[in-house]
């Protein structure tokens, strides 16, 4: 199996793959989606996570999800929702250990009951009935 990390994948992007870049980061759509148009903002420089972006990186990747966004809700009117990550670890699923985050196109009907979204990545905790 490739290991993503070695070299990692983000600082070797081939150009054909990138959506949009700017002076401080890079977008490409997943190659392992979990829908149509998932994509990955990423800064340039390597480094490990969100905790670790400078103020320019971070409105970089920033100016790129909106991008992004605009362009893919262009080509496909399906899409009413998003969901907006990064995983921070090898504990929260992190497995390219080089900063990203994850713009996730959601449509009606794609799940059974989206109720929580992001809670889903700890079984059981998605779904919750608010206190009186």
């Amino acid at each position: 199996m490739k290991d993503p990390n070695n070299p990692c994948i983000f600082c070797k992007i081939k150009s054909s793959e990138i959506i949009f870049q700017n002076e401080y980061a890079t977008a490409s759509f997943d190659t392992y989606p979990v829908s149509k148009f998932h994509s990955l903002i990423f800064p340039k420089r390597h480094i490990k996570n969100f905790f670790e972006l400078d103020n320019d990186e971070l409105l970089a990747c920033n100016d790129l999800i909106k991008k992004v966004k605009n362009k893919i809700q262009l080509k496909d009117k399906s899409i009413k929702g998003y969901n907006l990550g990064t995983n921070i670890g090898k504990v929260s699923g992190q497995s390219i250990h080089h900063c990203h985050f994850h713009l996730i196109p959601r449509r009606e009907g794609d799940v059974e009951n989206p109720q929580g979204g992001v809670r889903s990545v700890i079984p059981g905790k998605q779904h919750y009935k608010r206190k009186k």
